[in-house]
């Protein structure tokens, strides 16, 4: 394991193990700086949301904790990431087997244009998946509460269903090659209501399984969704900062820093 730096500590959260942990992570694309030395923990098998206004590095960190950032050219990132008792920006790591065993969701429904079936058995496929295929994709549509409604109509286009129903079939593509953590980058921001309620519901069932990481402009959602919320803000350099972090109860109703206090009463943001 590599050792995590010990100047600055993770702030303080009750509970369970953490899942991740973020030691002094920074970011930049060419010269600029996103995020500026993150600290904190992910507790396993519970909702963390991300929240804070747009350009405050919020997808940015996402995508840092499953090596994401790394396809955009002329990103530099310093600090660690310690999954599974190791770093995942350490050399030996491996960045594909990283993004296997954390999956993201992203914020547009994205299938392939290929069937129901095959959208969901492409990952399992490219990993020479040799068990009973059927069965897997079964399970992960049922996992995303997704199979009742599209058991009979496999073969149909990913393509050819509603939006809502298109996010859970990426969230079932994901699940179905086995991850530990879930990314999820505003999930619900592009669906209607109805089907933004069904993947909130859809979240609580996953953390029984899963640890969730879920990006949100929506403060709401982020207090009906998540166990912990982290608030990130920046400054005149336009670089992204981690405020304040702690249990999403606390934080709405208690915030330690004024800031965090001013952004989730409408003050600014």
């Amino acid at each position: 394991m590599v050792s995590a730096p010990t100047a600055q500590q993770a702030p303080e959260r009750n509970g369970s193990a953490s899942c991740l942990e973020v030691r002094g992570l920074s970011l930049w694309y060419g010269h600029f700086q996103a995020i500026r030395d993150v600290t904190m923990d992910v507790p396993s098998q519970h909702i963390t949301a991300l929240i804070g206004p747009s350009g405050c590095g919020k997808s940015t960190l996402l995508r840092c904790l499953n090596r994401m950032n790394e396809l955009i050219p002329d990103v530099r990132v310093e600090g660690h990431v310690l999954f599974a008792d190791a770093d995942i920006y350490a050399p030996e790591s491996d960045s594909v087997e990283v993004r296997r065993r954390i999956g993201m969701v992203f914020q547009k429904p994205n299938p392939f244009p290929k069937s129901i079936y095959d959208n969901v058995a492409f990952g399992p496929r490219v990993n020479g998946y040799r068990g009973n295929l059927d069965e897997l994709v079964e399970r992960s549509l049922r996992r995303a509460a997704l199979w009742d409604e599209v058991k009979d109509s496999l073969r149909k286009s990913g393509l050819a269903i509603s939006g809502g129903q298109q996010q859970r079939l990426c969230i079932a593509r994901a699940l179905a090659i086995d991850p530990e953590i879930l990314l999820m980058d505003e999930p619900a921001s592009a669906l209607d209501p109805i089907a933004t309620y069904k993947i909130e519901e859809l979240m609580h069932e996953l953390k029984r399984e899963y640890t969730i990481v879920v990006v949100t402009h929506n403060m709401q959602q982020a207090s009906r969704v998540s166990d912990y919320t982290a608030f990130m803000l920046a400054g005149e350099d336009r670089t992204g900062e981690l405020v304040e972090f702690g249990e999403t109860r606390a934080l709405f109703t208690t915030p330690r820093d004024k800031r965090t206090e001013d952004y989730i009463t409408g003050r600014f943001g």
